[in-house]
């Protein structure tokens, strides 16, 4: 008798526990159908985001992404660090890449037209535990995307000011423990170097290598980088007020700035010379990742989170009048545009000034004063300036909404995604974001946070590139307004290419990457896995079948 009672009540201590697994594993794998995603991006209402975007301002949100951080600032040092005068390859190799995310993107966008972006398109494609990998992963990727380009606007702004007399002090122009050195501006006008105050760890060979002694020059220890806290502030109070509001003075902003490339690249072509390129294009390899064809792809590897534009402007799909129709052109065209500036304006810097002296804060104005266009240096820093801070405008608009999305599927807490009654935007999470940004702007190095955007961007970029094809194969009724062209070479490629660029990139970085998404998974377990609305409803449904 008392084997019998043991007996039935393992059994049922068994069916408990299978039930438990069940119905917690039912949530790894859920996925949203692609008709409740639509019926979700028609909604309108008090708590609807506002269908305010056109194919017009989604091309130059994608601009005003991409034409920022890695034109003004990250070109120069892949150039010195890494590719040399071939940083211009990396661009294709990066632009190459990106077109086979990019059109991958462009089908998803049109087929799931809902904020939210690689989150949203893997949660409709492989469930909701990869979903939320994406989504944690994009959380990451715009913070420290924002953070980046923000410590670019810095250096520029301090130069700008520096030109029109104003001068910020030292100590507070960088991440703390940052050594600076004062160039004064006979040395900086002969070496091309930038006039001011410079990181010593970048100016200091070129100094000593030129005769000079460092002893003579001031130098002072950076405490925090107080410029970059004040432009995400800036850009986190206009975001608060409205997306339309920030759409308009984008589109200006973005106006400005191309027309500022464009002549940068037009005036700059007639100065270049193969001499500035030591007698190589591709510099001879002097070890792994420094020149040469590795060189190229580290190059490509740094700089590819300045094509992160594209994938912003998926994220503002459900403001999007028109997404099916506008998302593609939005995404495309932006790419295009984007990569064929960036391979003109990579020629030209690096065939009007040697490679080796553009490891600095502000390369094109170090360009233009080699032109012997010093008249020209305020427009450009005038124009880095109102570039890098399009870029966080985007960075901080596309964030918040990643938090919005998930949080409405109940994986964040619902406060999370409440909208502003009056302006209709997620401002608490707008808030939120920019306070952690403003605080990461202050203290890091932009190498750290500029590599940390890079694998976070490619690690989204092979996951919808591998969720279009899902789709494609699990779901092929469904319609398509635009589809991937040679899906099957298309999709493949993506992440390929993705993942290839990601191994290039430094090992810090990929355990950077590891432990935040340690946390996430913590975050997950915890709280997420409980409280996702569509994992509830697999529950009741597991939990049903296990009990009958």
């Amino acid at each position: 008798m008392a084997n019998l009672w043991v007996r039935k009540s393992i059994e049922q201590l068994a069916r408990a526990i299978r039930r438990r697994i069940g119905a917690c594993t039912a949530n790894f794998w859920v996925r949203k159908s692609i008709e409740q995603l639509k019926i979700d991006a028609n909604e309108t209402g008090e708590h609807s985001l506002k269908r305010t975007l056109s194919a017009l301002n989604l091309v130059t949100l994608g601009i005003g992404a991409v034409i920022g951080a890695g034109f003004f600032v990250l070109t120069g040092h892949a150039a010195a660090e890494n590719a040399g005068p071939a940083i211009s390859l990396s661009f294709v190799i990066g632009g190459i890449a990106c077109a086979f995310a990019g059109l991958c993107y462009a089908e998803m966008a049109s087929t799931v037209p809902v904020a939210g972006s690689a989150y949203t398109y893997a949660y409709a494609t492989m469930g909701e535990f990869i979903a939320w990998l994406i989504g944690w992963d994009l959380i990451l990727e715009y913070m420290v995307g924002a953070t980046t380009v923000a410590i670019g606007w810095s250096g520029y702004v301090t130069s700008l000011l520096r030109d029109l007399g104003i001068e910020i002090p030292a100590r507070f122009t960088a991440s703390p423990g940052t050594v600076l050195i004062e160039i004064p501006n006979a040395v900086a006008d002969k070496l091309h170097m930038r006039h001011g105050w410079s990181a010593l760890e970048g100016v200091s060979s070129l100094l000593t290598n030129n005769g000079y002694n460092l002893a003579d020059f001031s130098q002072a220890t950076a405490i925090f980088n107080a410029p970059a806290m004040v432009i995400v502030a800036l850009v986190t109070a206009l975001l608060v007020i409205g997306v339309k509001e920030s759409a308009r003075v984008n589109d200006v902003i973005v106006l400005i700035k191309v027309a500022i490339v464009v002549a940068f690249i037009a005036v700059g072509l007639r100065f270049i010379t193969m001499d500035n390129w030591g007698g190589s294009f591709i510099p001879a390899n002097e070890g792994l990742f420094k020149y040469g064809w590795s060189g190229i792809f580290r190059g490509a590897g740094l700089v590819f989170f300045a094509y992160i534009g594209f994938d912003a402007v998926s994220t503002a799909a459900q403001e999007a009048k028109n997404p099916q129709r506008d998302m593609p052109i939005g995404i495309i065209g932006s790419l295009v545009i984007c990569t064929l500036l960036y391979c003109l304006a990579a020629l030209v810097m690096t065939g009007v000034v040697n490679y080796k002296q553009l490891n600095v804060p502000d390369p094109v104005a170090v360009a233009i004063d080699a032109m012997g266009m010093k008249w020209l240096s305020g427009f450009v820093k005038l124009g880095a300036v109102l570039g890098l801070s399009s870029v966080i405008l985007v960075m901080l608009m596309s964030q918040p909404r990643i938090f919005y999305t998930m949080a409405k599927d109940g994986l964040f807490p619902k406060v999370v995604s409440k909208v502003h009654p009056r302006f209709r935007t997620p401002w608490i999470t707008t808030i939120i974001t920019g306070l952690i940004v403003m605080a990461a702007a202050a203290v890091l190095p932009i190498s750290i946070a500029g590599e940390l955007t890079s694998i976070g961007t490619l690690f989204a970029f092979a996951v919808v590139s591998a969720g279009v094809l899902t789709l494609r194969i699990m779901q092929p009724d469904v319609e398509r307004p635009f589809k991937a062209p040679w899906i099957w070479f298309t999709g493949p490629m993506g992440v390929l290419a993705s993942v290839g660029l990601m191994c290039t990139l430094p090992g810090d970085t990929w355990i950077r990457l590891v432990v935040w998404m340690a946390i996430g998974l913590v975050i997950y377990f915890v709280y997420g896995m409980h409280n996702s609305v569509l994992g509830k409803q697999a529950n009741t449904t597991a939990e049903t079948r296990l009990s009958a």
